[in-house]
């Protein structure tokens, strides 16, 4: 008995889309895969220039432009010319946006267990849930960037 890397990150994929399913509800804004890793990464690295989320993120510097033009139009992230360089642009999420995450993050996933698991199940699986949680990310902790991303090879 044992979970492999290959069933580990098809649970991961699972469990995360579990949570668009709860944090998406009518009238979320949508956000697509890129413009989420750049918003994620300004949420861990407020006052970045796009070059700096280019160079976290390995996205072209085109991408991440792009991606933060859209966020700006949506109110997500605010930009503020560098005092010391004009020159410079440094992004940080909007106070909107940070209310936005808490209020989707406190959303209830018990609903969407029962449909997923079935009633009989779901008391259970929101047991282990909480099980994982609380030995995965204790309480009380902040996790760094790379306890909530771990480093991936990239070709």
């Amino acid at each position: 008995m044992g979970v492999d890397a290959g069933e580990l990150h098809r649970l991961g994929r699972r469990l995360l889309a579990l949570s668009r399913t709860v944090s998406g509800q009518a009238g979320d804004l949508t956000l697509v895969p890129g413009q989420e890793a750049v918003l994620e990464d300004l949420l861990r690295h407020p006052d970045s220039t796009v070059s700096e989320i280019r160079d976290r993120t390995g996205f072209a510097q085109s991408h991440v432009s792009a991606s933060v033009a859209q966020l700006r139009d949506h109110g997500l992230v605010h930009a503020a010319a560098d005092p010391s360089d004009g020159r410079r642009t440094h992004l940080r999420t909007t106070q909107a946006t940070t209310h936005a995450i808490v209020n989707r993050a406190g959303r209830t996933i018990d609903d969407t267990i029962a449909t997923t698991v079935g009633p009989n199940q779901a008391g259970r699986v929101l047991e282990l849930l909480d099980e994982l949680a609380r030995t995965l990310q204790p309480r009380g902790t902040t996790p760094t960037p790379t306890d909530q991303e771990p480093d991936v090879e990239r070709p």
